[in-house]
């Protein structure tokens, strides 16, 4: 499984840092920051890559609220997580909470890297 991030985004740098300390080994950490490969591998340019996290398992991606629960899913600190969000009512909340951020997010980092 592999994750694409922005790590020039100090919010979500911090986020996954504390993932990255899980050491998992089945995942793979993909920084989007200038990164073609990222694009190539996606399929999404980089306005797209930064303004979702990406999850990529079993040659298909995921994004947004739907890629965090992978994720979560698959490091068992954060199983609980998955296991509450994922529930469809709560999942539904929490992918319309999940946009509000990112969407702010994005706005204060498009700046960052390219966005070509």
């Amino acid at each position: 499984m592999k994750v694409y991030f922005n790590n020039s985004c100090k919010i979500c740098k911090a986020e996954i840092d504390l993932y990255k300390k899980e050491k998992i080994d089945q995942i793979t950490w993909v920084d989007i920051t200038n990164n073609p490969n990222a694009k190539i591998e996606t399929s999404k340019n980089y306005k797209q890559l930064l303004r979702r996290l990406h999850v990529e398992k079993d040659g298909k991606i995921f994004s947004g609220a739907k890629a965090f629960l992978l994720l979560w899913k698959n490091i068992p600190k954060y199983k609980i997580l998955y296991s509450f969000l994922s529930l469809p009512v709560i999942f539904q909340f929490f992918s319309i909470c999940y946009e509000i951020i990112a969407f702010f997010l994005y706005l204060k980092n498009k700046n960052q890297t390219k966005t070509n």
